[in-house]
């Protein structure tokens, strides 16, 4: 069963796992906890005005009828409570407290046994070209394939992995998962749904955002044990998944390409990884 209450809580701006557990613990219930007052919430470490006023102002039956909607549309929603909670992200210090879903949630998509593969939204083609041939390689190895459904290397990690027969890819996105960005990429996910999953923190109507698009990579890093940046530049969005990778305890590598980036990665450490024979020790 869904409890209403944890998802309307966690749906609250700078409300993340550890403060929901403790509004929890504090309280008794998450439903409690949308019960207390202004004062009282204010009392939990974390908890400011702002937030403690974005509680108040929830509702629950309306939190109750958005879900019934979201589901009847396709969404599977899966809390920390869940059994079916990825156990590598689960792990993490700010793991999200509730997933959106929408696709095919089996052992494959939860059992961590992926490769997060990213890169730069403008991509030369030699990186095009590598990204899905290490993607359809991996996936054809049993690897599920996760990145982030933009536009570059993401989409063409996401078309190696569906190009294998049988491969698995999951799309973690900046927004929600029945508000896709970037629209060309529409029928992609469609066909991503069909063999894998589309995944965010964020209720499944909410438009993408730099912040949520930030915040999204320690999912996609999250969910893997190894990380492949195929190109990106020193300041590209994919150098933040890299540090993401490495406080989580994932294996980084890259290609050795001459972009900024990779050249960055390769002296801090990263492996390289053959484009001909990717392999992830």
């Amino acid at each position: 069963m869904i409890d209403p209450a944890w998802v309307a809580l966690s749906l609250v701006e700078r409300v993340g796992s550890k403060k929901l557990r403790a509004l929890i613990a504090a309280f008794g219930s998450a439903e409690a906890a949308l019960a207390a007052d202004n004062a009282a919430l204010q009392r939990i470490p974390g908890i400011g005005s702002k937030t403690a006023a974005a509680i108040c102002e929830l509702d629950l039956h309306e939190a109750q009828r958005a879900i019934q909607r979201w589901q009847s549309n396709g969404v599977r929603i899966i809390t920390l409570e869940d059994s079916a909670y990825p156990m590598c992200l689960r792990a993490l210090d700010d793991a999200p407290p509730t997933l959106f879903v929408r696709g095919v949630w089996d052992e494959r998509a939860s059992s961590g046994r992926a490769v997060a593969i990213v890169g730069t939204r403008s991509p030369s083609q030699q990186a095009e070209a590598a990204a899905q041939h290490i993607a359809f390689t991996l996936a054809a190895n049993g690897y599920t394939i996760v990145s982030g459904l933009a536009r570059g290397i993401d989409t063409q990690a996401h078309m190696g992995a569906l190009a294998c027969s049988g491969g698995c890819t999951l799309a973690v996105l900046g927004g929600g998962v029945l508000n896709v960005y970037p629209p060309e990429n529409m029928s992609r996910a469609k066909a991503i749904s069909m063999y894998g999953a589309l995944i965010s923190e964020q209720m499944p109507y909410a438009e993408s955002k730099p912040t949520y698009l930030v915040a999204r990579n320690r999912i996609i890093t999250g969910l893997c044990e190894a990380v492949i940046v195929i190109e990106t530049e020193l300041d590209g969005g994919a150098m933040h998944a890299a540090r993401r990778a490495l406080e989580q305890g994932r294996k980084l590598y890259t290609l050795d390409l001459p972009a900024s980036g990779n050249r960055a990665l390769i002296e801090a450490g990263a492996s390289v990884v053959s484009v001909s024979d990717p392999q992830i020790y």
